[in-house]
């Protein structure tokens, strides 16, 4: 049996966003605001639906082979956007990011260089 080793996961969910520029290249600027209108944004996906699609689709593409350490792969796919994102929220306070994410603030730091999110100068 061959194994694989894990690579990040790649999502081909394109944005309402991307969508709606490609479709409203041409239009003028009173036609896309009434599109808009009309057709509000779709629903954002939760974070675990996300995620299922995601795997499902990896390990479709795996066609039969083994991998190895998706479950580290899928965890760091995941913590560092969630790191940077409540990072950006707390504008770089790592008490507040620390009380958010339930983490101890020792632990955020760690998390934090090992994604490269912060320098490991002391």
């Amino acid at each position: 049996m061959l194994f694989r080793s894990a690579q990040p996961l790649q999502s081909n969910v394109s944005t309402n966003a991307d969508n709606s520029a490609d479709s409203n290249a041409n239009s003028s600027a009173e036609n896309s605001a009434a599109a808009d209108a009309q057709n509000p944004p779709a629903e954002v996906a939760s974070v675990r639906d996300s995620v299922q699609t995601a795997v499902r689709q990896y390990l479709n593409e795996l066609d039969g082979q083994m991998s190895t350490e998706v479950y580290q792969m899928v965890l760091a796919q995941v913590e560092a956007p969630l790191l940077e994102e409540i990072m950006k929220y707390t504008r770089n306070n790592q008490t507040k990011a620390s009380l958010m994410l339930g983490l101890n603030r020792g632990t955020l730091r760690k998390k934090l260089k090992q994604y490269a999110l912060i320098s490991d100068k002391r």
